[in-house]
């Protein structure tokens, strides 16, 4: 019987890891060849329900990389074709959607999202490479169960966030519309799968969804809420950005306690400490029964 399997392309947050520009306490390690942190790309996975079909979640701006790095998504036929059946989208930001810019070579797949998020590329005439006789884009709605292929079903759901840095101004509201910040779930032969790269607060709705699933992979962008601060390298904090810590009496490890399924940490700042692998930090989340992404990792359900 054919299985659920996921592959993690990329397990950071915006800009990677190492950050380009950056030498906080962690990026360093990586520039000088610690070991004990290992280089990431942007966060996304690719999803398959009987290995010759896949699915994207999220297009990260490396997304040729990470297809280089991943031999199951490698290009197949003659003279053209892919293993990519389709890409859903959890949001408008640069680190979620321009990665199909690489995916423009009249190649067809379906390419699901919230209107909220469609519209955001529907606006930008640089995602018009992705013509529409090729590839479809699919309006779907919040919480309702959607087919995919190789068997697969998916269900966006809204999780609390905010707006795309890039929509930010003077005196906007920053909180993002219902469908503007979505996590998905994917589902084969009962399996249950539950991705959520970004989340501000975790409701009871999110809660009941996440203890139903067998593997989790959840928002892990800072350790602490000031993180950007005390390490010099912003002045926002995470829940100013759109993101719940996972330390504290009200992060994501505390919050998340005793979930039965598998659990995994994604969407990982350069600053978060729980990249060194033998840190207090990393050892904390460990302790609590979580797993930490990298590139490349395979899960199969």
């Amino acid at each position: 019987m054919a299985r659920l399997t996921a592959i993690v392309l990329g397990s950071a947050a915006g800009g990677g890891f190492p950050q380009w520009n950056c030498r906080c306490a962690v990026c360093q390690l990586a520039w000088q060849g610690d070991a004990r942190v290992k280089a990431r790309t942007q966060a996304g996975l690719a999803i398959s329900g009987d290995g010759e079909n896949f699915v994207l979640l999220n297009a990260a701006p490396e997304l040729k990389s990470q297809i280089l790095a991943t031999p199951e998504l490698q290009a197949r036929g003659n003279p053209r074709g892919s293993p990519i059946a389709a890409a859903i989208l959890t949001g408008g930001e640069i680190d979620q959607i321009t990665g199909l810019l690489n995916l423009r070579e009249r190649q067809p797949f379906s390419l699901y999202g919230t209107y909220e998020t469609l519209r955001l590329l529907r606006d930008n005439p640089a995602f018009d490479v992705l013509a529409s006789g090729v590839v479809e884009r699919k309006r779907i709605a919040l919480d309702k169960r959607f087919a995919l292929p190789g068997g697969l079903s998916a269900e966006l759901f809204a999780v609390s966030g905010k707006i795309p840095l890039y929509l930010e101004s003077e005196g906007a509201n920053l909180k993002a519309a219902p469908g503007g910040n979505v996590g998905v779930e994917i589902a084969r032969n009962g399996a249950r799968l539950v991705f959520v790269p970004g989340a501000a607060a975790i409701d009871e709705a999110l809660m009941d969804r996440l203890k139903r699933a067998d593997l989790v992979l959840f928002d892990a962008t800072l350790y602490t809420d000031d993180e950007m601060i005390t390490s010099g390298t912003g002045v926002k904090t995470g829940r100013r950005m759109g993101h719940m810590p996972i330390s504290g009496p009200n992060g994501s490890l505390a919050a998340l306690k005793g979930l039965p399924g598998r659990r995994i940490y994604i969407h990982i700042n350069n600053t978060n400490p729980i990249l060194i692998e033998d840190s207090a930090e990393r050892r904390a989340v460990e302790a609590a029964g979580w797993e930490v992404a990298h590139d490349g990792l395979k899960i199969t359900l």
